[in-house]
């Protein structure tokens, strides 16, 4: 998966959460503390958010960071990076 895939899963994975969820996007921009317009622009595609945007948002939407991502199966090296992405939220 390309690194554009990867960022357009992640978009749609937050999206698709917090529409499931039955949350809007200015409720989410209050539960993460980042604004309305911020929140419609990754969902769009425009902005990219960093690790730390994205555990805010996991957390205001009560989900795993991880859920935005996808998952590699069978292909040991992306097992690695996954093991070290979870290392690193658990430090956060």
């Amino acid at each position: 998966m390309e690194i554009k895939e990867q960022l357009h899963y992640i978009i749609e994975n937050i999206k698709s959460t917090r529409i499931r969820k039955g949350i809007s996007q200015m409720e989410l921009s209050l539960r993460s503390n980042l604004s309305q317009s911020f929140v419609a622009n990754i969902e769009k595609g425009k902005k990219q958010p960093s690790i730390l945007t994205l555990i805010r948002i996991a957390e205001a939407l009560e989900v795993n960071p991880q859920e935005f991502f996808p998952e590699y199966p069978n292909f040991d090296k992306k097992e690695q990076t996954k093991d070290k992405i979870r290392k690193l939220l658990e430090l956060l």
